[in-house]
C-alpha cells in the first residue's frame, strides 16, 4: 500500500517566510518564500493575509489547494494561548483538513535532529529556547524579553553594550573601548554624539542592531567590558539549555543540543568556546552543534511526523534541503 497524505509545511520568521508542500513520501512539490510574519506589529488577520499569498502560490504550483497537514512554525507564537490564537486564524483558511502551530524555535530544533528529540536554543534578534521528546513532551520559556526573564539576543546585547558605553565615557561605569568603536562605526565622535542621534531619530532605531558585531569585534581585541558580555551570553546559552534538559529528563541521556540564529551561527569563538567549556561542566552528556539547515525542514519533517511517514520519507525530504547528505 502506498504512502497517503500531503503536508504544508510553513516557517514564518520575523524577516521572511518559506513554504513548502511535500506528500507522505517526503518529496517536496513546490515551494515558496513570502515576507516576514509580525502579528504584534500588523494583527493576527494582517499577518495571515500576507502568510497567504506565499502558501496560496506554493499550493497552486503543487496543483492543489487542500492538504492533509499544516506544520507551522510561527515567530510571535511565544505562548500557549497566541499558538491557540494562531492555530484557530490558520485553521480558518482551510489549506489542510489538520493544523498544528508551533513556535518557530521548534523548525530549528527538528531541523537538527534525526528524530524530535533534543534542545535548541536559537540567538537572533532575541534569544529562545524549546526541548521536545518523541512522547510529546516540550519544554519551553515565553521569550518575552526582560518581561520574561531573559537576557541576551542581537537587540539586547547591543543595548548591554550601548548602556556600558555610556556610563564609562561619564565616568559611572569602568573604562572601556566601547565607547570608541560604537559611536565610530557610524561615523559619531563620542557616545554623547551617538546617544543624541539615537534619542532625536537622526539614526533609525534598528540600526542599533549593526552595534552586535561591533561588540564581538572589541571583545576579540581584549576590550574586558565586552568580552564579560559575550561571557554572560554563554552563561544564559547553556542556562537556558541545561534548564530544557532537566525539565524533560534529559541530563543523564546523551541529547543532542542545537545552536541556531545569527548570533550563534556566526562562529565566534569565544562565545562557541564558552557554550561547550560550561555545557560541559553542567550537562556532561549533551552534544552541542551548530545548526546549518534551514528551518522550513524541520516544519516538514514535523508535519510527516503527524502523517507518520517512515524513515525513508523523512530522508528524503531531508535531501531535499541538504543535498550533501546524499
Amino acid at each position: 500500500m502506498g504512502l497517503t497524505g500531503t503536508v504544508l509545511a510553513v516557517d514564518a520568521g520575523n524577516s521572511k517566510t518559506d513554504v513548502a508542500v511535500l506528500d507522505a513520501s517526503g518529496e517536496v512539490l513546490a515551494t515558496a518564500r513570502g515576507g516576514g510574519f509580525r502579528p504584534p506589529a500588523v494583527g493576527v488577520e494582517r499577518a495571515l493575509a500576507a502568510l497567504a499569498e506565499p502558501v496560496e502560490r506554493a499550493l497552486a504550483e503543487a496543483g492543489m489547494s487542500y492538504v492533509s497537514h499544516v506544520s507551522a512554525c510561527l515567530a510571535n507564537a511565544d505562548l500557549p494561548v497566541e499558538e491557540e490564537q494562531l492555530a484557530a486564524a490558520v485553521t480558518a483558511r482551510a489549506w489542510g483538513a489538520s493544523v498544528a502551530v508551533r513556535n518557530d524555535t521548534f523548525a530549528v530544533l527538528r531541523a537538527g535532529v534525526a528524530e524530535p528529540r533534543g534542545v535548541a536554543v536559537v540567538c537572533g534578534a532575541g534569544i529562545n529556547c524549546v526541548g521536545m521528546r518523541p512522547d510529546g513532551r516540550t519544554a519551553r520559556f515565553p521569550a518575552l524579553g526582560r518581561l520574561s526573564g531573559d537576557w541576551g539576543g542581537g537587540w539586547g546585547l547591543a543595548e548591554e553594550a550601548v548602556w556600558h558605553a555610556a556610563r564609562a565615557e561619564d565616568g559611572r561605569g569602568a573604562p572601556t573601548e566601547l565607547t570608541r568603536t560604537l559611536p565610530a562605526h557610524f561615523g559619531l565622535p563620542t557616545m554623547a554624539a551617538l546617544i543624541e542621534s539615537l534619542h532625536l531619530g537622526r539614526l533609525a532605531p534598528a540600526r542599533r542592531h549593526e552595534l552586535t558585531p561591533v561588540l564581538f569585534a572589541t571583545a576579540t581585541d581584549g576590550d574586558p567590558v565586552a568580552g564579560s558580555l559575550i561571557d554572560r551570553l554563554a552563561g544564559e546559552v547553556t542556562l537556558m539549555a541545561t534548564v530544557a534538559l532537566t525539565r524533560l529528563d534529559l541530563l543523564t541521556e546523551p541529547t543532542p543540543v542545537l545552536l541556531g540564529g545569527s548570533v550563534l551561527a556566526a562562529g565566534h569563538p569565544r562565545l562557541d568556546d564558552g557554550i561547550r567549556t560550561r555545557l560541559a561542566a553542567q550537562a556532561p552528556l549533551a552534544q552541542a552543534q551548530s545548526v546549518s539547515a534551514p528551518p522550513v525542514l524541520g516544519a516538514a519533517l514535523l508535519g510527516l511526523d503527524h502523517l507518520d511517514a517512515p524513515p525513508g520519507a523523512l530522508e528524503r525530504a531531508r535531501l531535499a534541503w541538504e543535498p550533501s547528505r546524499a
